[in-house]
């Protein structure tokens, strides 16, 4: 799962042009993340995110593993 540190954002917009399909932009320019998780074992979902991450200029971006609750 894709997460964003509020605080360390600026609201650059680099994580929505790497990764449209998980993020979209308020009216002031800073990321709203999908809510629901997005399966990162889908390769082009994973490697949307790594690059969102990586291109973040105040490593704001994180990709979490998240637990199976079963």
């Amino acid at each position: 799962m894709l997460k964003v540190d509020p605080i360390l954002c600026d609201g650059f917009g680099h994580c929505h042009e790497l990764a449209p399909e998980l993020v979209r932009m308020d009216e002031w320019g800073y990321p709203i993340l999908k809510l629901d998780s997005t399966p990162m074992n889908e390769r082009g979902a994973y490697e949307s995110a790594r690059l969102a991450v990586r291109g973040c200029p105040r490593q704001a971006l994180r990709i979490e593993r998240v637990s199976d609750p079963s």
